[in-house]
């Protein structure tokens, strides 16, 4: 068997030699064990192996739907997030929206995106592959896309009275998150009350307001965390 183009590139880069074990993954769940047999200059020829069923998956399946931040930062949101367990995210375009993408440039930005998050498998052991969406305009996608069975929304919000994440979490059977965040300027008063009749439910980070290219990671920090089982907890506080 032949390594696509991207994967034996990583080889030459590594330098590594036949008879090198190597562990590889299609982003559907699993990873399977090979060898290298043969690496020429354009190309490296392997075997594989036994295939293992190993989910690194959150017990939580979050779709993150975010507005998406200016420059760079929507790359390093995607690389993040992918590190934290997030499922889907939905790239998003609302009324204060600094960065705005349309038709082949929108979709080579998802392609992009969508590299970014395999990357980010690669360097964090995921074996499943988050799914980026079109790009859409909040309000459209606020109509288009009705909750899911089973599934919980929240908007984040920087209002005093809204319910807070440790509250939410209180909740028991929380198993499918929809969590919406918002641009640099923030939503808007009628995108607010769009998202809140469409279900979501505004929940608070905290007294501090942070950044829209922060937002999302602080949330899925705390989602990441509160999803692990008591082993995982256990593992990750020894020295």
């Amino acid at each position: 068997m032949m390594l696509t183009e991207s994967a034996a590139r990583h080889v030459q880069v590594l330098r590594l030699q036949p008879n090198h074990s190597l562990t590889l993954f299609n982003g559907q769940g699993g990873e399977w064990q090979a060898t290298i047999l043969r690496i020429t200059r354009q190309a490296v020829e392997i075997e594989l192996l036994a295939h293992v069923t190993i989910e690194r998956e959150l017990s939580l399946q979050v779709t993150l739907a975010v507005v998406m931040p200016a420059n760079d930062r929507m790359d390093d949101l995607v690389e993040k997030t992918t590190e934290l367990g997030v499922e889907a995210l939905q790239p998003l375009m609302s009324e204060r929206s600094v960065l705005r993408l349309a038709g082949e440039r929108a979709a080579k930005k998802v392609a992009h995106w969508q590299s970014v998050a395999q990357a980010a498998c690669e360097q964090s052991g995921r074996n499943r592959v988050p799914t980026l969406y079109p790009v859409i305009p909040l309000t459209i996608w606020l109509q288009q896309t009705p909750m899911r069975p089973s599934a919980t929304r929240w908007v984040l919000s920087t209002h005093p009275d809204c319910t807070t994440i440790g509250q939410q979490l209180a909740h028991p059977a929380l198993s499918r998150l929809e969590c919406l965040s918002g641009p640099e300027g923030g939503f808007s008063a009628a995108e607010v009350q769009a998202a809140i009749g469409a279900g979501f439910s505004p929940t608070s980070l905290g007294a501090r307001i942070l950044r829209a290219d922060t937002a999302p990671l602080a949330a899925m920090s705390v989602l990441s965390f509160s999803s692990m089982n008591p082993e995982e907890l256990i593992s990750t506080a020894r020295p």
